[in-house]
């Protein structure tokens, strides 16, 4: 099977609102895709649903096969647009954490990214500095050996030099065989990253293509397609 993500006629409201509407999407392995959209589009609400956080929606979701379950979870690493982790722990009962809780953690892959990122392990979570703590956060996603990585704005609201860690780690720590579908609304740093994009505005997919091709279509950036399609000006 050559796709990692399959997606047929999904909706999801809430009461009155329909955050997706009738999504198909079928995402390769492999491949670096980036979902794009302006904020209130449906990308965390569709992340959430591959996740497994939301369960309540029609439609079929499927990862490697095998519809969204405990099973999906143990090889989907996912990091959140906030910070999830208890403040009053400490690093290394966190570790011990991911190790319990995740067969494909690679714990010496930890230990080198909390070197670089020159995190002593035994610290209180809540002695970190909020940089500190997203690349925490960042370290234990990236040193699982997952099949499917999801980024739900990873790069928002961290400043240009956390930025461009954030997107260096991501590149050189993934699992290489593995696809990653980063999130993001912030197209300019991220436009050398993605194999495929897919835009989605209102809960619909408007487009979803590799990004070459589209470039090649257009004879524009991926920049001033985003704007094209969403009449998004930064």
């Amino acid at each position: 099977m050559d796709n990692i993500v399959s997606i047929h006629n999904l909706n999801k409201s809430y009461g009155q609102t329909q955050a997706l509407k009738n999504v198909n999407l079928e995402l390769t392995k492999g491949k670096i895709i980036g979902l794009l959209g302006p904020n209130g589009s449906g990308k965390t609400t569709l992340i959430k649903i591959l996740t497994g956080l939301l369960q309540q929606y029609d439609g079929s979701v499927k990862i490697d096969g095998i519809a969204i379950s405990e099973i999906t979870k143990s090889f989907v690493s996912y990091l959140p647009d906030q910070l999830y982790f208890d403040s009053w722990m400490k690093i290394d009962d966190l570790k011990r954490y991911f190790m319990d809780m995740y067969s494909d953690f690679n714990e010496a892959r930890f230990q080198e990214l909390m070197y670089q990122f020159q995190i002593p392990p035994r610290d209180l979570i809540r002695k970190l500095s909020k940089g500190n703590q997203e690349k925490l956060q960042l370290a234990l996603v990236l040193s699982r050996d997952a099949r499917l990585y999801i980024f739900d704005e990873p790069i928002g609201g961290v400043d240009p030099a956390l930025r461009e860690i954030i997107l260096e780690t991501i590149m050189n720590y993934r699992n290489t065989e593995a696809t990653i579908l980063l999130s993001t609304h912030q197209i300019y740093d991220v436009e050398q990253l993605f194999d495929e994009v897919v835009f989605l505005k209102q809960g619909e997919v408007m487009l979803h293509q590799n990004l070459d091709e589209l470039i090649l279509e257009r004879n524009k950036s991926l920049l001033e397609i985003f704007k094209e399609v969403f009449r998004y000006a930064r």
